[in-house]
């Protein structure tokens, strides 16, 4: 294949060859490469086209199968890398419990277990339709009739031993919780219930069987926290690392930024708001949010299950933070329409740029270097009679 010229030739040389589409093969482009890649294609009229990344071929996605951009292309981020021995040493033949099994975490956290061949794979919602959707995405079928899926609210501490007592799983994934941030600023009880009370359910539970590994799925609102959600969160990590400090378990917390395409997120918001016209609305010009897409948190999470000491907290690297704006910006490019972007303020709770790690945390890599690993200084104790967390502060 002849060369004919480097990036800033693509508008002459796409003239010359009456080109139509713009294929990028480059798996390891990172964000401002493909970003400048995508803006040409945008000027020149060109429809951008991406091959397959070496993970997609393994998958069974085929070199033919080209595929436009995704916003993981748009983040630039490289391919995570795991250690599948060590995962598949903690999962392989075990019974594995996953609690809101049918949220955006949950039942990409479902798909990527069953692969690895669980014993049992346990799916707990209180979402009767968000679980007919993951065995839908598993099996091809969603008859509901499997006893692998179970209808409870961890709220229920009375349903959720039962639930343990009759199938003691091996490994538990706590992934059910109330996430948006503005809803529980007006709904703080509900929070509560959810995020503290539901987790001291479940943990509870868990100690009672024995459980070998204990995975409570965070947020980077917890470090530091302002809002509610935040702080009911920071909680959950508390009550984790207590706990790890009575089991012989492993019993972690696994901590990480925003997912794309997240049910509420701020992309499909953005989409919605163009396809109906606009305006997009941004809180504020500056606003940075840390982003990864859901497989790849799902993958950096199996992989801390398996390397967390108890009492941990493991921070998944998240990459560069992403200028709200930026984004919406290049959605409206690529939409080709004319759109305004209006800013709101920042809302009760809400912070101008998220943290990973809190200032009273020293974190450290040791065994995958997107992995960070962290106590906070009040780990091993039991923070139920915090009251600052448990409601003073919060209702």
């Amino acid at each position: 294949i002849k060369v004919l010229g480097g990036r800033r030739d693509i508008p002459e040389i796409a003239r010359q060859v009456s080109a139509e589409v713009l294929l990028m093969a480059v798996p390891s482009a990172n964000s401002q490469l493909v970003g400048e890649i995508d803006d040409i294609a945008v000027a020149t009229g060109l429809e951008l086209r991406v091959l397959p990344t070496t993970s997609e071929l393994i998958n069974n996605l085929r070199v033919s199968d080209i595929r436009e951009l995704t916003e993981q292309d748009l983040l630039g981020r490289a391919e995570v890398e795991v250690d599948i021995r060590q995962i598949t040493g903690v999962i392989t033949g075990k019974r594995v419990l996953v609690t809101g099994a049918g949220g955006s975490i949950g039942s990409e956290l479902c798909r990527q277990l069953y692969n690895l061949a669980p014993e049992r794979l346990i799916m707990l919602d209180r979402d009767e339709t968000a679980l007919h959707s993951v065995q839908l995405s598993i099996e091809g079928k969603a008859l509901l009739d499997s006893p692998d899926l179970v209808v409870a609210d961890i709220r229920d501490r009375e349903r959720i031993f039962e639930i343990f007592e009759k199938e003691r799983p091996d490994v538990v994934f706590h992934t059910a919780a109330l996430k948006h941030l503005t809803l529980l600023e007006n709904n703080a009880e509900e929070g509560v219930k959810t995020n503290v009370v539901g987790t001291r359910n479940v943990l509870d539970a868990a100690e009672t069987v024995e459980v070998e590994r204990f995975v409570n799925v965070s947020t980077d609102k917890a470090a530091d926290p302002t809002s509610v959600l935040g702080r009911t969160k920071l909680m959950a990590e508390r009550l984790t690392a207590a706990a790890a400090a009575r089991v012989d378990g492993a019993f972690v917390s696994v901590r990480f930024g925003n997912v794309l395409g997240s049910r509420g997120s701020v992309l499909p918001t953005f989409r919605h708001q163009i396809n109906s016209g606009g305006p997009i609305t941004v809180t504020d010009p500056e606003v940075t949010r840390y982003f990864m897409t859901i497989p790849e948190a799902v993958r950096l999470v199996l992989q801390a299950s398996a390397i967390g000491r108890p009492g941990e907290i493991m921070i998944l690297d998240m990459g560069e933070p992403v200028k709200i704006v930026d984004m919406a910006k290049r959605l409206i490019r690529h939409s080709g329409k004319r759109i305004e972007i209006t800013y709101t303020g920042l809302r009760p709770g809400e912070k101008l740029h998220e943290n990973l790690v809190a200032q009273d945390e020293i974190g450290i890599q040791r065994e995958h270097p997107r992995i960070t690993h962290t106590i906070g200084q009040m780990a091993g104790e039991d923070p139920t009679s915090d009251a600052e967390l448990t409601g003073g502060m919060l209702l």
